[in-house]
């Protein structure tokens, strides 16, 4: 097994390793999979160099912002599927959900007395940070972090890119090593590993293993829990092994139709994979490797010319290469924003140009304005925005060319730009199972200019940002389908 990227491990803090501990720790946290993950890659190493047992710590907080029976739900499901595939390795598992807010303290501290280091997850956004910082300060043994999040590792890149066009001619330049070092399938196959540990008794009494009962996912399993009930889990199923059939059943099915469909929301040619990346069920290498094998690609097809350009590097099919652009230029852009820039979720953090032009519409006058309920119910003047809303109160996702115009129309309908970008992330975070992400913090902050260009003529409230309405989509689209599915009227 090849070694784990040194570019891609971190050190949290100056602590020595415990070499007297009695196993390795891997705090699961964001990489919630067993497979493709440079984080347990990187346990099973130094298990293996220092002789010792692994255990794989994957703890669900009640107390996060947005939580609900809808994220609860879907985490635990990948929750199942790791224990399911745990059972039949030498590493030993230990999933733990919060009871009540704060319960699962001091569970990681007295897990950390026994260890010889913590290997954990490097994810940029959201509270996973802070919360790897303060473990990092108060734990008196090494911490370490792994970057699985892209096929670039973040700290390749040392600036922060305003437009894909710039991001994509730096990935030609730079992508092309790192796409070598894969992380393994399946790290813990054939590893000669101590046998599993004893997790101690104490340790189980105070905080219980999540139930049988609760990783099944009966009914009213997660109504005893201090989170969200109103916001309901969908029907779609977390977990690696649905993010695997969601991925072959895109590249088998719309892959090759994706250029031509994925705008259209009745066709629903989109991969559906964004929730899997988000809670880490499946791996952006994973999803590359099966489309490289789809497509018979390696390395050496790579073009030498370095343009910037959407299509023609990577010398695959025109369907492919459009669904790359998302999966790698857009979507990593979005994790080299939250990596290099702590304010990526406030309004200042928009360029220049953008927060120029919205400040001196922001006293435009409104024809109509709404309030977040309103917006929340999806009871605007707006069937098009209402359907949008609809889809994400019902299944947690927004078609995503509709999600662009979703937030066009919050901008247009709420007091100020400012107004509108805390309602768009209310409404995203709280409801999108994809979320709380930087893909997801991409294409809101797109909607006020972020990696977008000054458009004309200036238009009232818009000024020089891109405008978008939901007469031209209508017009442009096969919609009506999707029109029909989602009004507002047949879900109340």
């Amino acid at each position: 097994m090849p070694p784990v990227p040194e570019v891609r491990i971190a050190r949290c803090n100056t602590m020595p390793l415990n070499v007297n501990g009695d196993f390795v720790l891997y705090w699961m946290v964001a990489f919630r999979r067993t497979g493709w993950n440079f984080s347990l890659q990187r346990a099973v190493e130094w298990c293996v160099e220092l002789k010792k047992p692994l255990l794989v710590f994957e703890p669900l907080r009640a107390g996060y912002g947005w939580a609900s029976d809808r994220f609860h739900r879907f985490i635990i499901d990948g929750m199942a599927a790791n224990s399911e595939r745990l059972k039949k390795s030498k590493a030993a598992y230990y999933p733990y959900v919060e009871p009540t807010a704060d319960a699962g303290k001091g569970l990681l501290a007295a897990l950390a007395q026994r260890a010889c280091l913590v290997v954990t997850d490097d994810y940029p956004a959201f509270f996973i940070p802070s919360m790897i910082s303060a473990a990092s300060g108060s734990l008196p043994l090494l911490i370490e972090k792994v970057d699985g999040n892209g096929l670039l590792p973040m700290s390749v890149a040392d600036s922060v890119f305003t437009g894909a066009q710039f991001f994509r001619r730096f990935l030609q330049k730079e992508l092309a090593p790192h796409l070598a070092s894969m992380p393994e399938p399946d790290p813990l196959k054939q590893k000669m590993l101590p046998d599993p540990i004893m997790i101690p008794k104490a340790v189980l009494k105070k905080w219980p293993p999540v139930s049988p009962e609760l990783l099944r996912g009966g009914p009213k399993t997660l109504s005893a829990l201090p989170i969200n009930h109103q916001v309901s889990p969908v029907e779609r199923t977390g977990g690696s092994k649905e993010g695997l059939k969601t991925l072959k059943g895109f590249i088998e099915s719309k892959l090759a139709v994706y250029p031509e469909n994925r705008n259209h929301p009745d066709d629903d040619a989109t991969s559906g994979l964004s929730p899997y990346l988000h809670f880490g069920h499946i791996s952006v290498h994973e999803i590359f490797r099966h489309l490289a094998d789809k497509e018979g690609w390696t390395p050496q097809h790579l073009s030498k010319k370095v343009t910037g350009g959407r299509a023609g590097w990577w010398r695959m099919s025109e369907a492919a290469e459009a669904f790359l652009d998302e999966l790698v230029t857009w979507r990593e852009i979005g994790f080299n924003m939250c990596r290099r820039n702590g304010d990526y979720a406030r309004y200042d953090s928009l360029p220049d140009w953008a927060l120029k032009t919205l400040n001196q519409h922001s006293k435009d006058k409104r024809r109509y304005l709404y309030s977040l309920e309103a917006f929340e119910t999806a009871t605007t003047h707006d069937p098009l925005w209402n359907a949008a809303q609809t889809q994400l109160l019902l299944e947690g996702r927004i078609h995503n060319y509709m999600r662009m115009v979703w937030g066009k129309k919050i901008l247009e309908w709420t007091p100020s730009p400012r107004q509108a970008l805390d309602v768009m992330i209310e409404l995203n975070n709280k409801y999108a199972l994809d979320g709380r992400d930087p893909n997801s913090y991409t294409g809101i902050f797109w909607c006020l200019g972020r990696y977008d260009r000054a458009w004309g003529p200036e238009r009232p409230i818009f000024g020089k940002i891109r405008y978008m309405s939901s007469e031209n989509t209508i017009r442009k689209l096969r919609i009506d389908e999707y029109l029909e599915k989602y009004r507002p009227s047949i879900h109340s």
